[in-house]
């Protein structure tokens, strides 16, 4: 068994918002190696394997050196994916990185290594919201903060409503005040993996669209670390260019 994070990327072919977008190329690559050259150039230590549902994906990251896990492509999420990934991989930790975010930071991937050393049994990452454009765009998901890091609610739509200012906030705002951008990656213990993957969908997972809330649903906590790195998750084509900016910057 392995005795350090060993890195797992959930990969499906088809996509709601940008039509196969792991196979997007720019400048001449597949997004999904963009996000896996990153890794492995951020944290070359950290074993990576990808769990994938096609035979398209695991060709094109075979083709590239990359390991490989075929899964069922009836799982309804990355969580369930990469939980049966681990049924041959039996790694102690387990961290969870999406495959369409190429500028992912090594400092980001130690930081859940760490929050999982120090005891949590699943850790995610948060970031602050600077752009009013972000906080009110649904492809920018809300995290609620607790006091003691723990993540009281994810959401799609903008919270905290601000009800003094009518729901209406301004950089200058969000400058002094801080609210939480969610970065979806995580970091589990294999037995708290294991657990959350035998509970029940639940109605607020279903309705947001985000699996993470079946944890906070089941009555389980998420510890959240804040991380000073801005990540860029690809969703539209806008994501796209974006990050074609980045490149040329």
């Amino acid at each position: 068994m392995s005795q350090q994070p060993t890195i797992i990327v959930p990969a499906r072919l088809e996509s709601s918002r940008l039509k196969r977008k792991l196979l997007y190329e720019v400048e001449g690559k597949p997004l999904i190696i963009w996000t896996a050259d990153r890794i492995r150039l951020e944290v070359p230590e950290f074993p990576l394997f990808f769990a994938v549902d096609s035979k398209e994906l695991a060709d094109c990251l075979k083709t590239f050196s990359y390991e490989v896990i075929m899964t069922n492509k009836k799982h309804l999420s990355g969580t369930d994916r990469i939980a049966e990934a681990n049924k041959s991989i039996r790694a102690d930790v387990v961290i969870n990185i999406q495959a369409d975010e190429p500028l992912i930071h090594r400092s980001q991937i130690k930081l859940l290594a760490s929050s999982i050393e120090a005891g949590h049994s699943m850790t995610t990452l948060a970031s602050l919201f600077v752009n009013p454009d972000d906080f009110y765009n649904p492809n920018c998901v809300k995290v609620v903060v607790g006091k003691n890091r723990q993540a009281l609610y994810f959401s799609r739509s903008p919270i905290p409503y601000v009800r003094d200012l009518k729901g209406t906030i301004a950089t200058d705002w969000l400058q002094d005040n801080k609210c939480f951008k969610h970065i979806g990656i995580y970091a589990y213990q294999a037995s708290f993996l294991k657990s959350v993957v035998s509970m029940n969908q639940g109605t607020l997972e279903s309705f947001e669209c985000l699996e993470q809330l079946r944890v906070l649903e089941n009555g389980e906590s998420i510890h959240v670390e804040i991380s000073n790195e801005q990540s860029l998750g690809i969703d539209t084509l806008e994501d796209i260019e974006k990050f074609k900016l980045h490149l040329t910057s």
